[in-house]
């Protein structure tokens, strides 16, 4: 088991890198769906992130120096993991703090200095920069939905791609691998990408997805999109695969979908708060049952014959 925690802390540095990429996000699931003492072990990683705190000094200096380096890192975790810090309650010390944070399965709605209402969805990590002449908001990880108030001062939400100026609105921004979807409800949005002279702006009811050097077609706002804010997933003809992998996003450890279900389709409103509920949804709708391995380590299958 210490070979897998070891493993489970390497894939942990890796996917919290700035440069981390779609094919590493898919072999880290290839790896959690593997075994299910993978997920046992990731499960564990979570915890650890979620409830370190109140570190000793030289824990917490050990964390600071791993910033600098993913060997150092690697060892910090797999130290503090064998040390039993997970038992510990408090604020998260961590390499990938922030000023706010989401764990996987949690939301959190917050109202800034300036009024200005902010909902995290689940896994979101946020820093907030207000100034004299700015208020900007950095998106550092997941999801969030901004309602602005009123101020004189510009409003923008950066992500890894580049930044969105509210125009006094309601939006959401998503930060993927590499891209950045945005959703406006509310007035409008201008999307700036980090690396192109190109300003684009999106009206309510229309969103986007960009990365640094271009701007996607804007699109309606599919309905429901933002329905995470009060804890739905709405799904209008999805595909089963589609409707599993946005649940994965609430829930530690793997879920899965087998090939032979994936493309079945359904319409529904499922609870996030409660993703076992949401699943038994799923076995009640469609001819598929849930296998699980451990409470990390769940895919759907169909049902057998007879």
């Amino acid at each position: 088991m210490k070979a897998i925690l070891s493993d489970a802390v390497d894939w942990y540095v890796r996917l919290h890198d700035s440069h981390v990429d779609a094919a590493t996000r898919a072999a880290w699931q290839a790896w959690l769906g593997a075994d299910p003492r993978h997920a046992a072990a990731w499960a564990r990683l979570e915890q650890l992130q979620g409830q370190l705190g109140n570190a000793p000094g030289g824990a917490a200096q050990t964390l600071q120096s791993a910033r600098r380096d993913r060997r150092q890192a690697v060892k910090a975790l797999a130290l503090l993991l064998g040390g039993g810090v997970v038992g510990w309650q408090g604020y998260r010390v961590s390499p990938w703090s922030a000023d706010y944070a989401t764990r996987i399965g949690e939301r959190r709605q917050l109202t800034l200095a300036d009024g200005t209402r902010l909902d995290l969805n689940t896994d979101s990590r946020v820093d907030i920069r207000y100034d004299a002449g700015q208020r900007l908001i950095h998106l550092r990880r997941g999801e969030i939905l901004v309602e602005t108030a009123k101020d004189p001062r510009p409003l923008s939400v950066r992500s890894g791609e580049g930044d969105i100026l509210a125009l006094g609105t309601r939006f959401s921004v998503r930060q993927d691998a590499g891209v950045s979807h945005v959703a406006v409800t509310a007035h409008a949005v201008q999307v700036r990408p980090r690396s192109s002279a190109q300003v684009v702006r999106i009206d309510s009811g229309y969103g986007l997805r960009f990365s640094a050097d271009a701007v996607g077609p804007p699109l309606p706002v599919a309905p429901g999109a933002l329905a995470w804010a009060q804890g739905m997933l709405v799904s209008i003809d999805w595909r089963l695969g589609d409707v599993v992998e946005a649940l994965a996003r609430y829930r530690p450890g793997y879920l899965g979908c087998a090939p032979q279900v994936a493309g079945l389709r359904l319409s529904g409103a499922f609870n996030l708060d409660d993703t076992d509920i949401a699943l038994a949804s799923l076995e009640d709708a469609l001819p598929v049952r849930a296998r699980r391995l451990t409470r990390y380590w769940v895919q759907l299958q169909p049902v057998e014959a007879g």
